[in-house]
Order: structure tokens, then C-alpha cells, then sequence
């Protein structure tokens, strides 16, 4: 008989591995991670800058990211000065576009890779929508369109500041055979 796992614990941790090398090789930066992945019973956007996108095919879901205005900013700066931004030519504020687009971008390169590496894992294959960023005032849940859904919260810490990754999917088991 095979050993079932909750699909979500599993790409849960891998999440967390490859959020860290995704983040650290574009910021330049050390990114830690809580060893707790949190059972949540629903997923929220939440201020100050915020990032969701879904993802479906062999496994279906959302995950979202959620950054203070100091943790998205200092994400933002680092990546474009690691891209050879000029420190004089970078947005001054959370409010400019090209945080939120920054956010996006790097919200892009993680479903990325994680597609990839859930891919090598477990051979199963998915595709990943256009991310959305946006600033935000007060929290907005999210629910995708599944029987049951399970849902998790990641915590990472980017330098001196925290941001949490939340991800919602079907309710499947990977059962290795």
C-alpha cells in the first residue's frame, strides 16, 4: 500500500526551498523560513502590497503573497539594484508601479520553478496564470472554486523583514506507488 500525503503539505515545502534560492539569487539577500507550516482555514490578501496567482492542470490552486510596505520595498530595491539599477533612478514609495510590478515579476519566477520542481518531483504538471499585485488598505479573502480546499501559511523573513506566502488547493492526497 502506499504512503498518502496531503498534495498541499508536500509542494508546501517545497515552496519554502525554492522561494529561498528563487529570492536569495535575485536579491542578493539571505531569506530564512519558519520550519511550522501553518493549517489556515482560508487564504486572505492582506496590506500592504500583496501578490496572487492561480495555478492549475494535474493539481489545481492559488497562492498569494503578502508583504508589509517595508518588506515589499526592500524586496523591490534589492532585486533592481542585484538587475544594475541606478540607487538614484529606484521608486521612492510602495505607491509606484514598479514595486507592485516587481513583486509580480518575482511572484512569476517562483510559480516558475516551483512548477518546475513539483514537475521533477512528482511528474505531474501544471500552469501557472498572470500574477496580480496590488497595494491594498484592508484584507480581501480569496476562495477557488474546488469541493474542499485546503489551505497554508508559509512564513520567511527577507533581511530584517517578514512576508508570508499563503497557498489554497483542492483537497488531493500524492500517493506513492
Amino acid at each position: 500500500m502506499g504512503n498518502n500525503v496531503l498534495s498541499i503539505d508536500k509542494i508546501s515545502k517545497i515552496f519554502l526551498t525554492t522561494a529561498q534560492k528563487t529570492l536569495e539569487a535575485s536579491t542578493g539577500q539571505e531569506v530564512k523560513f519558519s520550519s511550522t507550516i501553518q493549517k489556515i482555514p482560508k487564504v486572505s490578501m492582506k496590506p500592504d502590497l500583496t501578490c496572487f496567482v492561480q495555478f492549475d492542470g494535474d493539481y489545481i490552486g492559488l497562492v498569494i503573497l503578502n508583504f508589509s510596505a517595508e518588506a515589499a520595498f526592500e524586496v523591490y530595491k534589492k532585486y533592481m539594484l542585484m538587475m544594475g539599477m541606478p540607487k538614484d533612478e529606484l521608486a521612492t514609495s510602495i505607491s509606484s508601479p514598479e514595486v507592485a510590478d516587481t513583486i509580480g515579476e518575482l511572484t512569476n519566477q517562483l510559480m516558475g520553478q516551483l512548477i518546475r520542481d513539483v514537475e521533477e518531483a512528482y511528474d505531474l504538471n501544471a500552469v501557472i496564470g498572470q500574477p496580480k499585485a496590488l497595494t491594498l488598505n484592508s484584507a480581501i479573502t480569496l476562495v477557488i472554486d474546488a469541493y474542499y480546499a485546503e489551505n497554508r501559511r508559509l512564513s520567511l523573513k527577507i533581511g530584517n523583514y517578514s512576508f508570508r506566502i499563503e497557498i489554497a488547493m483542492e483537497h488531493t492526497e500524492f500517493v506513492d506507488i
